[in-house]
């Protein structure tokens, strides 16, 4: 067992009255920060987007610091939150969209995730799981077959530029897509251009590359880094890593995309 694995294991537990452990390992429930409705930002069409709380990761321009913790979440069965999306099933398919999980980090919570993934599904609603795919190894085979789309996050190439970003390893997330390469599982690829952090032309171009290869990227997004959110950090007590950091022009951001595209894929 990894320690990602213990980690998970040990997160504090809600302070339900008459809670079941047995209801929580079944994945009957989770830690949900919010829901929100969006159109063509969180996948195709329009979109029911359950936000997850808890994530291993500590981005550096990350604008949902509240979401890092479970804490940052309310206690929420899968049921309700399957009904609260059957209320918004027709508009749904009438946006020919469908409903996305995101996050924090879903897969902090597979279980609550292929749950509530599987109702949707049999909804005959299009899925879409967004993820930094370090926790990919937690995604089971079930789970990904109720998954229509990943909006997978990758954020640098360069390994030692991921660390400084995240404070994790690149290899998991790259073992999480060279897999749904393999499964033939489309993917949207999302990456933030950070001037003096994410934009060095070499760790744009081997993403690209790397992109390239896996034959199942649909499409890639790159993103201007912003500064929406730090003023959460202040609320937290938190110091934000990155001030003093301005967005990248329209020509850094335009660069980017060039590269991506020079290699025969379809950028936004």
């Amino acid at each position: 067992m990894n320690s990602i694995s213990i980690a998970l294991m040990a997160a504090p537990r809600p302070p339900l009255p008459g809670y079941d452990p047995e209801i929580w390992r079944r994945g009957e429930a989770g830690w949900v920060h919010s829901w929100d409705t969006s159109t063509g930002v969180d996948g195709p069409g329009t979109r029911f987007v359950m936000f997850t709380a808890g994530c291993p990761l500590r981005c550096q321009y990350c604008e949902n610091p509240d979401t890092w913790t479970p804490r940052g979440g309310q206690v929420t069965k899968v049921d309700e939150v399957l009904d609260r999306v059957r209320g918004y099933r027709a508009a749904l398919v009438a946006g020919k969209g469908g409903v996305t999980v995101s996050g924090g980090e879903p897969l902090t919570q597979p279980r609550f995730v292929a749950n509530f993934l599987r109702g949707c599904r049999e909804m005959g609603l299009h899925t879409a799981l967004d993820t930094a795919g370090f926790l990919g190894h937690l995604a089971t085979d079930e789970m990904l077959d109720d998954t229509s789309l990943v909006l997978l996050d990758i954020k640098s190439f360069d390994p030692d530029t991921y660390q400084r970003v995240t404070g994790r390893e690149l290899a998991p997330t790259l073992r999480f897509a060279k897999r749904l390469a393999e499964m033939g599982k489309p993917v949207n690829m999302r990456f933030v251009l950070v001037p003096g952090l994410t934009d060095d032309p070499a760790n744009i171009d081997g993403l690209a590359d790397f992109a390239a290869g896996l034959g199942n990227v649909e499409r890639v997004d790159v993103l201007a880094y912003h500064r929406l959110g730090v003023d959460k950090y202040d609320r937290l007590r938190i110091r934000y890593r990155l001030e003093g950091t301005e967005p990248p022009t329209w020509e850094q951001v335009e660069d980017a995309r060039r590269r991506f595209a020079d290699r025969g894929l379809t950028v936004s």
